[in-house]
């Protein structure tokens, strides 16, 4: 599991940051990536990365403002030209159904994949064998929800040589003992996976933030997570700034990540104000807070080991 950022800016483009999008990269999970946002020239982001929209499952869109989603209609008609062919679902808020179809639509797009859109509300919006998403309201000018991407556990550790050691030699047998099923061997022998398989391995948690104010909706997403994604639009001492705007600071960022209990935070969505050489300060502040803090720029990489 990987988080690469491909836009890190706030309101326009810039010469320093693009505008936001945030990748999710589940090639061993499940051989797919998730596209968090997609802001204007997202595509052209992706041009100098080894992503493949091919391979795009799920794009997920925290609200409708211009940044968030000036590049989706691009990245989803680029997609056909590109080998993309499989199933391909967008999650919004409402409206977001309208402003993809009339753009393919006016624009005489065609794809050759089959295209769901799915307008969202509070709760599970997700859920399969490996992952389930949770969608939140935020506290934003208009709708903007945040994302829990929740990888549910997975079975332990097969131990091999302990079952070797009884005469159990490799094959069919191991998957069987794996998922947690109880095998009676040819002398009767009844082999309890409890005692062959090691400690259920715990899942990880990523949070999403779409843009904000400081609210309870955030601390509850990122109650835990491993990595906490969060928007700084402004620096330490600009909190007037920031509620007018509906949006957070660094040290607001980092109470939020503090009262979460995540285990890391990353700053994003930083204004054009703050120059490559401001982002130290940005950085610190946080830290004065949450130690456990770092700053996205794009194509930034950001492993989550288990």
């Amino acid at each position: 599991m990987e988080v690469f950022f491909l836009g890190t800016g706030a309101g326009i483009p810039a010469k320093l940051r693009n505008v936001t999008s945030i990748a999710l990269k589940l090639l061993e999970e499940r051989g797919t990536i998730w596209l968090f946002d997609c802001g204007e020239a997202t595509q052209h982001q992706i041009l100098h990365t080894s992503i493949k929209p091919s391979r795009m499952e799920k794009i997920f869109i925290t609200h409708l403002h211009g940044d968030h989603i000036y590049g989706l209609p691009g990245l989803l008609s680029s997609r056909s030209f590109q080998g993309g062919e499989t199933e391909l679902t967008v999650y919004g808020p409402k409206g977001l159904k309208d402003y993809i179809q009339i753009s393919l639509k006016v624009s005489g797009t065609y794809l050759k994949y089959a295209l769901n859109i799915v307008e969202i509300e509070e709760g599970i919006i997700f859920e399969d064998d490996q992952f389930m998403v949770e969608a939140k309201l935020l506290d934003h000018g208009i709708p903007s929800y945040g994302f829990r991407i929740v990888e549910k556990d997975l079975p332990g550790t097969l131990l091999v040589d302990k079952l070797q050691e009884i005469g159990v030699q490799p094959g069919p047998i191991y998957k069987r003992i794996k998922a947690g099923e109880s095998v009676t061997l040819e002398g009767g022998t009844v082999i309890n996976p409890e005692h062959y398989v090691g400690p259920r391995q715990k899942g990880r948690v990523v949070t999403i933030l779409g843009d904000t104010r400081m609210c309870e909706a955030a601390i509850t997403l990122a109650e835990n997570a491993n990595l906490l994604i969060h928007e700084a639009t402004f620096s330490q001492g600009q909190e007037e700034l920031a509620k007018d705007y509906f949006h957070s600071t660094t040290y607001q960022a980092a109470q939020t990540a503090k009262g979460a209990g995540a285990k890391k935070l990353c700053l994003t969505h930083i204004s054009s104000r703050y120059d490559r050489d401001a982002s130290d300060e940005l950085v610190k502040e946080a830290r004065e807070i949450f130690v456990e803090t770092e700053i996205a720029h794009d194509f930034k990489s950001i492993e989550i080991p288990r």
